[in-house]
């Protein structure tokens, strides 16, 4: 049941976050762009099973109802985003309880442990980096200021995604001591930021302090979950 739940949840957040674009996203509520969507959640998803199309088909007609719900009647909140993904998950979860041995019938049967452990790795630095955006952009959105100073373009986005980045593999490589020495180089960095406006300064700390916090549940969440393999 473990590795068919892992194999899945793998494919999730490959087709939801790897391989769905930003112009996806923002066309999402186009019915095409939706089912497209779904289905590249399905083919990345029978991939990662290596076989059960019935299981899968089940699984993505369930994603296809809650993205539906998410995109034409949910509000754009931090709720409402957590929410979406915990119904994706326990989705998940039910598919590999109820058909525990799909990943062991399948293409991958016999892995070594260890393909199974990169697997759990990936979905971890995924969920660190890539989901941790929206996560963060979302707890952010109610403040907004129209004066913070001009960065390169997707700038903030990328120095976000590194530093969630660095977490995990300090957390996995059990130096989480090192996160001390991150915290204060983006400090200095944004010093002069802070002490030009304080409302930038403030969302600046807010932000990072979210970032950081979501890639430690993560990154710890991914350790603890390869410490039980």
């Amino acid at each position: 049941m473990t590795e068919t739940f892992i194999a899945l949840l793998l494919g999730h957040v490959l087709g939801d976050y790897v391989l769905q674009s930003t112009g996806m996203v923002a066309r999402k509520r186009r019915v095409t762009v939706l089912l497209l969507h779904v289905a590249i959640v399905g083919l990345a998803s029978l991939a990662a099973l290596g076989g059960a199309p019935l299981l899968v088909l089940a699984v993505i007609l369930a994603h296809l109802a809650i993205d539906a719900v998410k995109t034409y009647l949910a509000p754009e909140t931090l709720i409402a985003y957590l929410l979406d993904q915990a119904a994706h998950v326990a989705v998940i979860a039910a598919a590999a309880y109820l058909v525990p041995g799909a990943f062991a019938a399948g293409l991958w049967a016999g892995a070594p442990d260890l393909v199974v452990q990169m697997a759990v790795a990936v979905i971890g630095l995924i969920v660190a980096t890539l989901a941790g955006g929206p996560a963060v952009g979302l707890l952010m959105k109610p403040y907004d200021i129209p004066d913070l100073p001009d960065g390169l373009p997707n700038g903030g986005r990328m120095i976000g995604l590194l530093e969630r980045a660095l977490i995990v593999l300090m957390v996995l490589v059990d130096q989480p001591a090192a996160i001390g020495f991150l915290i204060a180089a983006k400090s200095i960095l944004r010093f002069d930021m802070a002490s030009e406006s304080r409302a930038a300064g403030e969302y600046v700390i807010i932000g990072t302090l979210a970032s950081f916090a979501w890639a430690l549940v993560a990154a710890f969440a991914t350790d603890y979950a390869l410490t039980l393999l």
